[in-house]
């Protein structure tokens, strides 16, 4: 498969809708993670569809340059992409439209609460105050096992 950047899988979601920076990282995370285990045939070989390090916030999953590219925003939405210019591969781009279709609908403070709940990010948060500033970086096999323990 093809590597793409956070910022080209982030243009999908843009595409999608207006979204805040939050929804957008988690969205992008959501993106990252299901690719991984939709797409990967062999353990041995995780598909990663970004090379970026995605690191355990406070506030859920991040992808630090994406969170440079678009602090400025704030609490603000983005405005939706009048197009999207990345040419996916057809089987990403079906996990791209699942991942808006059943995770597009949350804001993002409903998707940070999700990710809290949820193994890879509470490991990398692993001896840290809730309010504790972390660069731990979220790990992929991790990912790929708890992800993929919910596809049956």
């Amino acid at each position: 498969m093809t590597a793409y950047s956070a910022t080209q899988i982030a243009d999908f979601f843009l595409f999608k809708g207006s979204v805040s920076p939050k929804k957008l990282q988690k969205l992008v995370y959501y993106a990252y993670s299901w690719a991984m285990v939709l797409l990967t045939e062999t353990e041995e070989e995780l598909v990663k569809i970004f090379d970026e390090p995605i690191e355990a916030w406070v506030h859920g999953p991040v992808v630090a340059n994406l969170y440079e590219e678009f602090k400025t925003y704030g609490y603000r939405d983005i405005e939706k992409a009048e197009e999207c210019q990345v040419d996916f591969d057809e089987e990403l781009l079906d996990v791209l439209e699942q991942v808006w279709n059943i995770y597009g609908g949350f804001t993002g403070n409903q998707l940070e609460q999700l990710t809290h709940n949820e193994t890879p990010w509470i490991e990398a948060r692993k001896g840290l105050g809730p309010l504790d500033s972390s660069r731990n970086k979220i790990n992929d096999n991790i990912i790929f096992t708890y992800y993929g323990s919910k596809v049956s």
